[in-house]
């Protein structure tokens, strides 16, 4: 039986959210970001969680254990703008009851 983890986001004016997400929807942090409207239209998920374009950049703030980034995920990263050692793209960390009490702070838009 899945049930629904407990996710903080701190969105890109510094307010924090804490929110439900459900771990039987394969759903990932840009579209949680998405759901419930933490960042506004079009600006989030450009690429539909491609990991294309970088614009769900996040900052991983506690120590979740998170699966490893993939090739793609590590070359976007490579390109983008304000990357930091905690950077990862929103789409690719998948909500599962392994990331229950993740920690993320949306990267700056530009």
């Amino acid at each position: 039986m899945s049930q629904d983890v407990t996710i903080k986001i701190i969105d890109r004016e510094g307010v924090a959210h804490e929110v439900q997400a459900p771990t039987d929807m394969n759903m990932n942090i840009m579209e949680l970001v998405r759901a419930y409207e933490l960042a506004p239209e079009g600006t989030i998920g450009i690429c539909g969680g491609m990991a294309m374009c970088a614009s769900c950049q996040c900052y991983v703030l506690n120590d979740v254990e998170l699966p490893e980034k993939n090739p793609d995920e590590e070359a976007m990263l490579w390109e983008a703008f304000n990357v930091k050692e905690n950077s990862r793209l929103g789409c690719q960390i998948h909500i599962t009851e392994a990331i229950d009490g993740l920690e993320v702070e949306l990267a700056p838009e530009s």
